[in-house]
């Protein structure tokens, strides 16, 4: 704080009030005794402030230590009762987890009891038939079995009809295979026995021949033996041949059993001829699903147009080809097969569009 004049004892101002009546000369000396005294105020007042802060200094220093004193006291106090709070707050804690755990344990226990009942419930439902999480997959798993049933019963229809279409098509083409066999056989047959009555035909006028040269020579020896024997024989007068002729050395007989030979050889082989001709008339082959008919080539998916003999031509399309058979189609929707062997003999013949 700031150093403040010391108060004027009242004696001074009382000899101040006395003198104020002295001439100036005595004023000046009492300026100078003013001026002396308010230095000596002066340095009094400042050995009194160094005092002051020395007392201070010492003072805050003491007050230091004793603070200082009892902080080290304070803690030593406070660690002790930290040691003593630590343990009663683990043994709490510990008590606290205890409890904590039995809690839970409880608390898991009754959630599996009721998870378990509700398992219960559920499992009951679905048994009975009953929970929604079972009846709607079940609806689901129910439309598409009807759905594939349907599907089921579609294809078995379809595969039915495709069966029948073509146990139709095998009777058709057995039917028509046994009828052009049937055909041919009789034709064969026909022919046959053509060939047999033609050769009797001829064996019975070969033996006609012969059993009347042979009864006109009988007559002329029985003539002969019956005649005189004196009687003189009559020379056979010769033919009268005119242009050019064949003189015969041999006798009648001879030569009708030679003519007979040559008839009956003759129509022997004519038959096997005609067979021949008519195994084989066209030049017809299947090879790697292909067929070649008179230098033309057939395969699947060719329109032709099919002539049956005796029979008008129709239109028809080859759906299949096999070693010795060939499916067609006909423009009406029938199906026929023929043999590599018929279109051979001619029954069927084929020619493309």
């Amino acid at each position: 704080m700031p150093a403040q004049p010391a108060p004027r004892e009242p004696e001074e101002e009382m000899e101040a009030g006395g003198d104020s009546e002295v001439p100036e000369a005595n004023g000046e000396l009492e300026e100078d005794r003013e001026r002396e005294a308010g230095q000596e105020m002066i340095e009094e007042s400042g050995e009194d402030h160094e005092t002051e802060r020395g007392s201070d200094l010492e003072e805050s220093e003491a007050e230091e230590e004793e603070e200082e004193e009892e902080e080290e006291e304070e803690e030593e106090e406070s660690s002790e009762m930290d040691d003593e709070d630590c343990e009663r707050r683990r043994v709490e804690c510990l008590d606290e987890m205890s409890d904590l755990e039995k809690q839970f344990l409880e608390l898991k226990e009754k959630l599996f009891r009721e998870r378990l009942s509700q398992v219960k419930l559920k499992l009951d439902e679905v048994m009975a038939g009953r929970a929604g999480e079972y009846r709607e997959p079940l609806a689901i798993l129910q439309r598409n079995m009807q759905q594939r049933t349907e599907v089921a019963g579609v294809y078995r229809e379809l595969c039915l009809q495709v069966i029948r279409h073509k146990y139709d098509c095998e009777i058709q083409g057995a039917l028509q295979h046994l009828e052009s066999e049937r055909t041919l056989l009789f034709d064969a047959m026909k022919t046959e026995l053509l060939d047999k009555i033609h050769r009797l035909e001829e064996d019975r006028q070969s033996i006609d021949i012969t059993s009347e040269w042979w009864s006109d020579e009988m007559r002329g020896k029985k003539c002969k033996r019956r005649s005189h024997p004196s009687r003189p024989e009559r020379k056979k007068k010769a033919p009268l041949v005119s242009g050019p002729y064949i003189v015969y050395m041999l006798r009648d007989i001879d030569i009708l059993e030679d003519w007979t030979a040559i008839k009956k050889a003759k129509a022997a082989l004519l038959p096997l001829k005609k067979k021949a001709d008519n195994r084989q008339q066209y030049s017809a082959r299947c090879e790697g699903g292909t067929l070649f008919y008179e230098g033309e080539r057939f395969s699947k998916g060719n329109t032709i147009l099919l002539e049956i003999k005796d029979d008008s031509a129709s239109q028809a399309v080859i759906t299949a080809v096999s070693t010795g058979e060939v499916w067609l189609r006909r423009t009406n929707g029938s199906k026929t097969k023929i043999y590599v062997s018929q279109l051979q003999k001619g029954k069927y013949t084929i020619r493309k569009v």
